[in-house]
């Protein structure tokens, strides 16, 4: 079966579920310039060809620079924001315009044999974003760099209704005409809180935030951010999180932020469990809880090959239905990705951990200690002592834990007389 067909079905749930959404996608200006952005404008399409209602927020710093540059302008900053004076601004509309028109020009194209065939999009902007300038801070006067006072929600409401992808430039304007230059990532985060999106997604160079090891950090609580905030200081990866975690905090449930380098990064982001970048969400994103009747089809994909290689029993459909409520899953989107069962030892104060199996694109990420810690809870609270383990492939996982060696004669005689020699696994016990 080829990939795609796969990936299709997988997919399937979140194509059902983003329907109807509104998002709101954050693209720095060096976004706009990276090769990589005739693919970002192909996935932007292709959401709005699913339904996606699109907010897009465009940025233009390196385009500012560059004509700053070019006229022989000096940047100013303070405290990481950038001081528009008079001829700065002139500098900052120049810019902006031009990436505006690049920006509806490529929404516009149809191109035969592309993604884009036939779209027939709808790009609409306009004075959507009142603001106000900064003002003075720390003795310094900020002129026309500005910050969001409010967006015009219901303006763009209708116009997303109109099934438009809406373009916001990090351009403000006041009641009394003057124009402020602003922060996109405080277009984005404003906009998305103000509408109501479900989802703000950010665009940065790299794939997510990435640890001290230099791994991607999939996933974050909004209450977790300061400390990763922390431990960057002050560079852009740390405004992204920072707009991330702004955004959930004012009622955003999801913020996403994604690497505008990798092609597709957009949509594994949105499509696949995994994702592809780093998600940053009110709510708890993976649940651990008792078995239900309606987990056993999720069972058996999980475990069936786990029982193929022999490294699991095999148990029937039957047998799972009946022992259901032994078994402690771990639940993620929809999908379980993880399981273990507890069965009390008849005439004895011991039970067996059975059936613990962790799906293996999720492996290494500590559910296995996690279904550990809570089956030793259901014990406890079964008033059991000691718990034992058959394995024939996992024992130095057990070890590591604190199970030691032990053997059939150990074993309580309701399940001794059970016991396979022929498959001749190993037995380990932990009192608790």
């Amino acid at each position: 079966m080829p990939d795609y067909v796969n990936w299709l079905r997988h997919a399937s749930p979140y194509i059902n579920a983003h329907r109807d959404c509104t998002f709101i996608v954050m693209l720095p200006g060096d976004g706009v310039e990276h090769p990589n952005f005739g693919n970002i404008v192909h996935d932007l399409v292709l959401l709005h060809s699913l339904g996606v209602r699109l907010v897009l927020v465009h940025g233009s710093r390196p385009q500012i620079e560059s004509r700053l540059e070019a006229r022989g302008i000096t940047p100013h900053f303070h405290r990481e924001l950038r001081v528009t004076d008079a001829a700065t601004l002139e500098c900052v509309i120049d810019a902006v315009g031009a990436l505006r028109i690049a920006i509806e020009a490529r929404l516009s194209m149809d191109m035969a044999a592309s993604p884009m065939q036939g779209s027939r999009l709808r790009v609409t902007g306009g004075n959507f974003v009142t603001a106000r300038p900064i003002g003075v801070l720390e003795g310094v006067d900020y002129q026309h760099t500005g910050e969001v006072r409010r967006i015009d929600r219901k303006g763009i409401n209708r116009l997303l209704d109109e099934r438009s992808i809406v373009l916001l430039s990090p351009l403000g304007y006041s009641p009394t005409g003057e124009i402020f230059n602003l922060a996109c990532e405080d277009v984005a985060t404003r906009a998305a809180i103000d509408l109501g999106a479900e989802k703000l997604l950010l665009f940065g160079a790299e794939s997510g935030l990435m640890d001290e090891q230099g791994r991607l950090v999939r996933e974050l609580r909004p209450q977790q951010v300061p400390a990763h905030l922390q431990r960057l200081g002050s560079n852009y990866q740390a405004e992204l999180l920072d707009a991330a975690a702004q955004a959930c905090r004012g009622g955003v449930a999801r913020s996403h932020i994604v690497s505008y380098a990798e092609d597709g990064a957009l949509l594994s982001e949105l499509f696949t469990r995994a994702g592809g970048g780093t998600l940053v969400a009110q709510e708890q994103f993976e649940l651990v809880r008792e078995a239900s009747i309606g987990d056993v089809g999720g069972l058996i994909d999980l475990i069936t090959p786990l029982e193929e290689q022999g490294i699991l029993v095999r148990r029937s459909r039957e047998v799972l239905e009946r022992e259901i409520e032994q078994f402690s899953v771990v639940e993620r989107e929809g999908l379980i990705i993880a399981c273990a069962a507890l069965y009390p030892i008849a005439d004895s104060e011991a039970g067996e951990l059975a059936c613990l199996a962790v799906n293996p694109e999720y492996r290494h990420g500590g559910r296995g200690d996690e279904l550990l810690e809570r089956i030793e809870e259901r014990a406890k609270a079964q008033g059991l002592k000691t718990l034992f383990v058959l394995t024939t492939r996992t024992a130095h996982w057990f070890r590591e834990r604190g199970f030691e060696p032990s053997s059939v004669d150990r074993l309580p005689s309701a399940r001794a007389s059970l016991y396979n020699y022929q498959r001749n696994s190993k037995i380990f016990e932990k009192a608790i």
